[in-house]
Parts: C-alpha cells; sequence; structure tokens
C-alpha cells in the first residue's frame, strides 16, 4: 500500500525562461556511463591504483605490475567477529558517572586532568583499543607470465558494466587484453584471454597462485589448503573464530565460528615446476602456486564462499565450471543487472567532470552494496591486509554510516538505501538495552561505535563521543527518508515506525529529566544536556560547550516531526497519545539554535553555545539546521537567509569529514561555488577514481606536521559514493515538498537528468539549454 505524502507539489524554476513541455529525447544512462571509463596507461601496482570492481557483497581489486595481475578479494560480510565486552559492570550507569563528572572542578582545562576520569576514560576505551572486529580480507590470486612473451600495457574499467580488461602485448607484437568481471548474482569473478575481436586467443600466463591474506593472525586456525592440479584448481579455507584467543578452543570450535573459502579455477590442469633462484638453487612452487599446463584458450574462475563454518564445511565443493558458455551467460546477465541499475535515473552536464563524478560514484555504490547483506563500513567490500581496518572499519553514527546512503534518494536509488535500513534494525537490540540498562531510559539510544557481530554492550562507552545525543535521531533519520521519497506506508509501518518511535521516546524521557529543564536554566526550554557536538570539544569541566547542539537540535526536532506525520500516516494518534502529548509540549518550549557575531559576516550560527565564531570544524556544525536538520534553507524567510548565508560564507572546516558534507549544506542554499567545489573533488581523487579525505587546514585538530593525505591509505572510503548527491541538489530540490529546478546551477551551463527521485515519491526529469529550462516531467509513483 502507499500513498501520497504531498497532495500538491509546488515546482520553482531558478530561471526566468521556461517551456514546460514533455520530454522526449531518448536517453540512457547506461549509454552515458560508457563514456565515462576509469583507466590507466601503465601498470597499477599500488592497491590505491587498481580497478575497483564488486556485486554489492563481493569486493575485488584488479592490480597490475610488470609480470603480473594481482586480484584482491574482500566482501562485506566477512569479518573477524571477535569482540571484547570486558568491564561491564565497572562502566556503572549513566547518572553514576554524570554525578562523578558534575562533581569534577569546571576550572580544570580538560576532564583527563582528573585522575578518577582519567582512569575511567582509559577503562572505557579498552574494548576499543582491541584489534577485532574488523573487515577481514579474502586473499588474493595471482597471474604471473614471462616477461620474455608479454610486456604489460595498461587497464580500463568500464563502468557502465563493471568489465576490467587488462591491455597486454605478446612478444610478436599482437594486442590481447585479459577481461575481468564480478558476476552480480554469485561472488564469482570470471576472467578470459581475447584478442582485440574478442576471440579467444592462447594462454600467455605461466602460473598462478592464491595467497592467504598477510594480516591473519597467528592465532587463528591454520587454513586448510586444497590442491587438485589436474582440475585446475587451487583453494584455502579459512575459519574466523566467534571467541577471543583466551576463550577459544581451536580443537572444537565454536557453533557460531564464520568461515570463507577462496577458490581459483582454470580451464585445464596445473603441474608444480621449479626454477633456478638467485643463488643458482633450484626451487619448486609454494603451497597454492602452480603452473599453468599447455597453451590452449585461457578462462578462469575465482569463487568465494562465506557463511557459519559449519555450512562451509571442510571439503572443496565441485571445482566450478570454465566453460565458454557459462562465462558468456554470466556476462550477459551482468550486464542486464546493470543496465537496469543504471537506467533507473541519469544526467547529461556540459559540465564533463562534474557528470564523470556523477557516474564513477554510483558505479562504486553499486559495487558496495546491496539488500541482503551486511551493511558496509567505513571502507565498503575492498580489503588488503591492513587496509580497511582503521577505526575497526566499524560504523560511525555521527555522519560516516549515514552518509553514502544520501545519495540513494533523489538518484533514485532506494533500494540502496535497504543495507541501512537493515542496520538499523540490527543495532535495535544493543540500543534498546543500552538505553535501559545504561541510561535507565525508555526507548533506544544507538552508539557511537557499531560492528555487525553480536553485541551485548556498547562498544564505545567513553563520556567523550560516547555521549552525542545527536547519533540517535540521526541514525533514524534515513529510514523517515525511505518514506518521505517512497510513500511506501507498509515499509513505514513494518520498518520504520518502530525504531522511529524507540528513538523518540528515548529523546523525550533525556530531555524530560531534572536536570535537562528548571530553575537552573534560567528559562523554561527543555535542554538537550549533557551532549557532545561531532567532533568537537568531547566533553568538558562544567559540562562547558556540553548543552544544546545545533545538531542535536535540528536533528530533534527533525525526528520529532517525522513521528508525528508517521501517526497521522498510520493513523495512531489514540495509541500514541501520551508521547504525542510529550512531543507537542517539549517542541513547543525548544531552545533556539545558538549563534555568534562574527566581527566580518554579522549573526551567524555555530554549534553550541558560548562558542565564538572563529572555531575551525571537522564536520560542518554550524549549518546542521540546514542538513541534515532540514530546518532551513531556501525556504526560510529572509532575515534567517542572511544568517545562513553570512554562517556559510564564515564556517572554516578542516577537511578529513566534509567533502560532501560541506558542499551539499552550500547546494541547499543555492551558494555552492561550482568550480571551487570540483577542485576539491579533484584534490582528493585516487588513481582508482575515489574520493579520499584529505586534510584541508589547520588550527582545528592538525597542525603544519599533519600528513595532509594520512587517510589516502586507510582504505576505499565508502562515505564519498555520496558526492552525486551534491550534484543532484544543485539541478533539483525537493526536501520540504517544493521542487526546484537548477536552484544552484549556472544558466549559462547546459544540464539535463532524468528520473530523479524526489520528496513525494515523483520521479523528475528537466533540462536547461541555452539559459531556457524545458522538458520537464513529472511522474507520480502513488497517484494523485
Amino acid at each position: 500500500m502507499k500513498t501520497l505524502l504531498y497532495a500538491q507539489i509546488l515546482i520553482i524554476i531558478a530561471l526566468l525562461s521556461t517551456d514546460l513541455t514533455v520530454a522526449q529525447d531518448s536517453f540512457s544512462s547506461f549509454d552515458r556511463a560508457k563514456l565515462h571509463p576509469i583507466s590507466s596507461d601503465h601498470p597499477a601496482i599500488g592497491f590505491f591504483e587498481g580497478a575497483l570492481l564488486g556485486n554489492g557483497a563481493m569486493g575485488v581489486v584488479v592490480t597490475t605490475r610488470p609480470d603480473a595481475i594481482m586480484l584482491y578479494f574482500g566482501h562485506n560480510n566477512v569479518w573477524d567477529i571477535r569482540i571484547a565486552e570486558n568491564n561491564r559492570e565497572k562502566i556503572g550507569t549513566f547518572k553514576e558517572v554524570f554525578n562523578r563528572v558534575k562533581s569534577i572542578p569546571d576550572t580544570l582545562s580538560l576532564l583527563t586532568q582528573d585522575p578518577w576520569y582519567r582512569e575511567y576514560s582509559l577503562m572505557t576505551q579498552e574494548n576499543y583499543r582491541k584489534p577485532y572486529p574488523r573487515p577481514f580480507p579474502c586473499g588474493s590470486v595471482l597471474l604471473g607470465f614471462d616477461r620474455r612473451n608479454a610486456e604489460m600495457i595498461g587497464h580500463r574499467l568500464d563502468i557502465s558494466n563493471g568489465l576490467c580488461e587488462v591491455f597486454l602485448k605478446t612478444s610478436d607484437r599482437k594486442d590481447i587484453r585479459l577481461q575481468i568481471f564480478t558476476d552480480m548474482d554469485k561472488d564469482q569473478v570470471w576472467m578470459r584471454l581475447v584478442d582485440l575481436e574478442d576471440n579467444l586467443c592462447a594462454n600467455i600466463f605461466d602460473r598462478i597462485r592464491v595467497l592467504i591474506d598477510p594480516s591473519t593472525p597467528k592465532e587463528f586456525p591454520k587454513a586448510k589448503v586444497e590442491e587438485k592440479l589436474s582440475e585446475g584448481t587451487l583453494s584455502f579455507m579459512q575459519i574466523l573464530p566467534y571467541e577471543e584467543p583466551e576463550k577459544y578452543d581451536p580443537v572444537k570450535g565454536h557453533p557460531r565460528d564464520k568461515a570463507f573459502r577462496l577458490t581459483a579455477s582454470v580451464k585445464g590442469a596445473l603441474e608444480k615446476t621449479t626454477r633456478i633462484d638467485w643463488n643458482g638453487n633450484q626451487v619448486g612452487m609454494s603451497s597454492l602456486e602452480a603452473g599453468i599446463k599447455g597453451k590452449g584458450q585461457f578462462i578462469a574462475t575465482i569463487a568465494l564462499q562465506e557463511g557459519l563454518n559449519k555450512v562451509i564445511g571442510p571439503e572443496v565443493p565441485v571445482t566450478p565450471s570454465t566453460s565458454p558458455a557459462d562465462l558468456a551467460a554470466s556476462l550477459d546477465r551482468s550486464n542486464r543487472i546493470w543496465q537496469d541499475y543504471w537506467n533507473k535515473s541519469g544526467v547529461k552536464l556540459s559540465d564533463q567532470f562534474l557528470e564523470k563524478i556523477w557516474y564513477h560514484n554510483l558505479y562504486f555504490l553499486n559495487c558496495a552494496t546491496k539488500d541482503g547483506v551486511t551493511t558496509p563500513g567505513l571502507f565498503a567490500n575492498w580489503s588488503y591486509n591492513n587496509i580497511g581496518t582503521a577505526w575497526h572499519g566499524d560504523y560511525h553514527m555521527n555522519y560516516n554510516t549515514q552518509q553514502p546512503f544520501w545519495v540513494t534518494f533523489s538518484s533514485n536509488h532506494l533500494e540502496k538505501n535497504l543495507p541501512y535500513v537493515s542496520l538499523i534494525e540490527f543495532l535495535m537490540d544493543v540500543s534498546t538495552r543500552w538505553a535501559k540498562e545504561y541510561y535507565e531510559l525508555p526507548g533506544a539510544y544507538f552508539p557511537h561505535s557499531a560492528y555487525p557481530v553480536d553485541m551485548t554492550m556498547n562498544p564505545y562507552p567513553v563520556p567523550t563521543w560516547g555521549w552525542e545525543v545527536c547519533e540517535t535521531p540521526w541514525s533514524v533519520q534515513g529510514l523517515w527518508w525511505h518514506y518521505l521519497y517512497s510513500g511506501d506506508v507498509e515499509y513505514l509501518k513494518n520498518r520504520a515506525y518502530g525504531p522511529i518511535k524507540a528513538a523518540v521516546q528515548f529523546l523525550v524521557a533525556y530531555m524530560k529529566r531534572p536536570e535537562a529543564r528548571g530553575p537552573q536554566w534560567n528559562d523554561d526550554k527543555y535542554h538537550i544536556f549533557p551532549t557532545v557536538p561531532p567532533e568537537l570539544y568531547g566533553l568538558r569541566p562544567g559540562f562547558k560547550y556540553n548543552y544544546d547542539c545545533n545538531v542535536d537540535l535540528s536533528l530533534t526536532k527533525f525526528i520529532f516531526n517525522a513521528f508525528i506525520e508517521t501517526i497521522k500516516i498510520l493513523k495512531l494518534e489514540r495509541q500514541e497519545k501520551l508521547l504525542l502529548k510529550d512531543i507537542r509540549d517539549i517542541l513547543a518550549h525548544f531552545p533556539e539554535y545558538p549563534t555568534a557575531v562574527s566581527e566580518k559576516y554579522g549573526e551567524v550560527f555555530v554549534s553550541v553555545p558560548e562558542e565564538h565564531d572563529q572555531v575551525v570544524y571537522n564536520v560542518p556544525n554550524a549549518l546542521f539546521t540546514v542538513f541534515p536538520g532540514e530546518d532551513h534553507g531556501l525556504h526560510s524567510d529572509p532575515a534567517t537567509m542572511d544568517i545562513l548565508k553570512n554562517t556559510c560564507r564564515n564556517m572554516q572546516n578542516e577537511g578529513g569529514n566534509d567533502l560532501v558534507f560541506i558542499n551539499l549544506q552550500a547546494a541547499r542554499l543555492g551558494m555552492l561555488d561550482l568550480e571551487r567545489f570540483k577542485r576539491q573533488v579533484n584534490y582528493c581523487l585516487l588513481p582508482n577514481g575515489t574520493a579520499s579525505n584529505r586534510v584541508m587546514q589547520v588550527h582545528g585538530r592538525y597542525n603544519d606536521l599533519t600528513n595532509y593525505g594520512y587517510m589516502d591509505n586507510m582504505g576505499v572510503w565508502f562515505e564519498n559514493f555520496a558526492l552525486p548527491v551534491v550534484i543532484n541538489e544543485c539541478i533539483m530540490q525537493s526536501y520540504n515538498g517544493t521542487i526546484r529546478l537548477f536552484p544552484n546551477w549556472p544558466k549559462d551551463k547546459d544540464a539535463e537528468f532524468h528520473n530523479l527521485r524526489s520528496a513525494g515519491a515523483f520521479l523528475v526529469s528537466a533540462s536547461l539549454r541555452e539559459g531556457r529550462v524545458d522538458k520537464v516531467k513529472i511522474v507520480s509513483e502513488t497517484g494523485g
């Protein structure tokens, strides 16, 4: 069942000259994506130079070197699932800790100058300091060749269908290509060696090797190796223990142990060979290494299995097929899946850089996540050794986890938001437990950090960041947006209502505590206290900067209003009468957003009361009311718009976490300088086409000795796949039910878009040509 959220829509077009005609031109986003390959004209030897492949579950990095091709495997479902949950009793309750912190003199510069708090802080960090949980790399496969027989030229990745072609030149000057692609339904990679006409050609590879990841802990059960040379197969199976080393019995194992198996198969047989090493000695091949017999056609496949150890089992399954017919069928099926994906929406921009960024990042998004698979962490499904393990590669609920899913709504890829919905459903148990046991309050308090493993307590209960109240409304915001953009009432009822209500219950109870309202505040407001602004200050002596943060206020107001709308839609007013009464009472006595006065710009919003106007932020705290709070924007009154514009001009951000965020906020205000945005994106781009998180300035947490690219090698930053949403907001906005066309796009630059999704479940298409908006088409998915 669906319902229409907005009975009427208002279209605001940023330009005067308009022709509201239905678009007739044929357009293929699939064909448009094909115009933007990612290429290298030389060997791509590093992990971050290689081509990224994936099917939303399994991720593959294809790297090349002068004598070989290396494929690195990862998977969203494959984690080191061990977890430490020590010090449960020592952590105590929120009330106990709050009272101890309250008694610490406010004359101290830092809370950690107090001996008790310093020890408490260290104790609560103990579990997080363990190297686990973390994404676990699934091994690598190498194809080696004799450089006297072939030369490595480079590679080209066709993002329209995920086909990577590695270019080689034979000793007789023939150009050949190794084609590599992932099956979009199965965790399997296919490879074939072809000539320029796509005819299968003779094998040039002389060896294949499967490598177990070098970061595999020594305490893990030893990998089970299988070599079936006559069948052309090399394989290993790795058990992932459920328990910590001091508790785990590697002989007996545990019923919840997980495992994965990586199996490489070539068409034909393998053999063990010898060679003369640098010392002049004859040496044999390593385990999981073999020569490829004969010079017949080269076809290979690499399969990844994962799941519970008892399901994976010790025996290698039937050798995967390497038949040309099966390869062709997989390629055809995957092509159709990619075509369906691309044709959900598309853009055609006169600015080729922005168009390229739009298609590249939606390609990466499809490779990185899909429904029914574990929600990606910080670095998605690409990992090797320690790449992808910083901060456990986990879920950070103060923007990192939410950001990549922002792009799913306006880009018309709601199916890609479902993994986020599933994550929130998964976190409900630990979040409700933490609200009850630690805060002694109803509802759910979502943790600062979390993992896709069994958890019975908050993984990071350190008050410094663990007391960020904003993470609770922020966690469930994406569930409301999913309804807002889909109009799907059944989804709202069955998947969104429960978590949103739990978050609201906690927030209401938290704001109605006696510490958050009363004569000590000298007003009649309900305050959000204590709290911590994201990536700023931490918990302070005397709770300075620890109340009524901009982000807390804007997101709490957002989710309160979303809950009120939910109750109307689901007709639950009688059932939720008391909770609605509390919400309306709080909203009637809600604190104002904090401001300061800038000598240069005038009144500006800031992140927290008592803050000055020269703060260097990490995440763009001062404009949270614009996004994600959506309380302010182009719909705001002139006086508020003046403050917002002042804030946008005044706000300083150090980079590292703002590439999408701060530019999206500016676009929402119609103030984004597209050329400057392009330069920042270009500054952050890596050879593989993804954008890293790079530092922009000092005087915040960074200094003159900081390596401004220190996050480049941590992993592939999943969050920055949201870059297309910035472009979407420049050409179409709809956050408050008003559709605005080209609100932040220069009138002298042609652009068109097809089937961008608006709030209210409308699909919108329009074009801008020679300063005229025309071919506007709006389709309602909900009727009306």
